[in-house]
């Protein structure tokens, strides 16, 4: 399993949320080219990038800084956030990014996130989905978290059968950014359902015994943004799972 840090931007600036909260924010001083550095010289290949005002009103005041995390070698940059139409998904690929993910629209415009999976490669893009659970029933939300809609995960993956579809996203929204341990069963499950998928798990990841137990749940990748951040795992306990250090 391959361990991706992340860094999500709010003007500029390298910020987590709490649940999903757009009022429960907490501003680390970092700037987003030094934590890219950082995570490059612990040995990680891939960068995942949130841009948190373009998720929420689909702003695009993020992208010179993306642009410039692009620029950089050695890391390969997954970026979402506010990529709504084909237009956006172009340019953000244009920028540098080595794939796009993609939320909301994966949900309120699936005919044509099928045609942009068709015409993108599934290898460049991703399907993010983010869910709560109710009554251990995974439930999705939209527009930055700030909308939660009926549909669950499952039904949600069924429209994009017969696609080539490849690398999916499944942030547990209680669990993020609350260091609370990422949901194990949710993983399994999903793992067990869609095999062939490649499941990106985020939320709650506090230490490597999580990242130990997401391998073992059939997890392809861990994206993991406030345990790192703050250094909570030792750097020894991250190696195995850094395929550059």
């Amino acid at each position: 399993m391959r361990l991706i840090p992340a860094i999500d931007l709010k003007a500029g600036h390298c910020v987590r949320l709490l649940h999903g909260d757009f009022a429960r924010e907490t501003r680390y001083p970092a700037d987003p080219l030094s934590l890219l550095d950082k995570y490059r010289e612990w040995g990680a290949d891939w960068l995942h990038v949130v841009d948190l005002d373009g998720a929420k009103d689909g702003s695009a005041g993020n992208r010179s800084i993306i642009a410039r995390l692009a620029a950089q070698s050695a890391v390969q940059l997954q970026v979402g956030g506010g990529l709504r139409d084909l237009a956006a998904v172009t340019q953000m690929l244009d920028l540098g990014a080595a794939r796009v993910v993609i939320g909301s629209a994966a949900i309120t415009r699936v005919r044509e996130v099928r045609s942009w999976l068709d015409e993108v490669g599934p290898e460049r893009m991703a399907l993010a989905f983010d869910v709560r659970l109710d009554e251990g029933i995974p439930r999705v939300a939209t527009h930055g978290w700030q909308q939660q809609s009926d549909l669950t995960l499952w039904s949600a993956l069924e429209n994009f059968s017969g696609t080539a579809l490849t690398h999916v996203l499944c942030t547990d929204v209680g669990r993020d950014g609350a260091l609370s341990g990422p949901n194990i069963g949710l993983y399994c499950e999903a793992a067990r359902r869609h095999p062939r998928i490649q499941w990106q798990a985020s939320g709650g990841i506090r230490d490597s015994a999580d990242l130990h137990a997401l391998t073992a749940a059939g997890a392809a990748a861990a994206i993991s943004g406030k345990a790192l951040l703050d250094e909570l795992i030792p750097l020894k306990e991250l190696q195995p799972f850094l395929p550059n250090a």
